[in-house]
């Protein structure tokens, strides 16, 4: 039995996994965005203005 190797089979497999690395590379360079002093200085004025504070 010969399989036919010119279909798309696992192709959803390889976008999968390509989403996630790109998703996990994402929130990964978000961590350290997030943890600079200037960001984090940022955010809380934003919300302490929306807070009222």
């Amino acid at each position: 039995m010969e399989r036919d190797l010119s279909g798309d089979e696992g192709m959803a497999t390889v976008e999968y996994a390509l989403v996630t690395v790109a998703a996990a590379g994402f929130a990964g360079l978000l961590v350290v965005i997030l943890k600079s002093n200037e960001v984090r200085g940022l955010l809380l004025g934003i919300l302490r203005g929306a807070l009222g504070g």
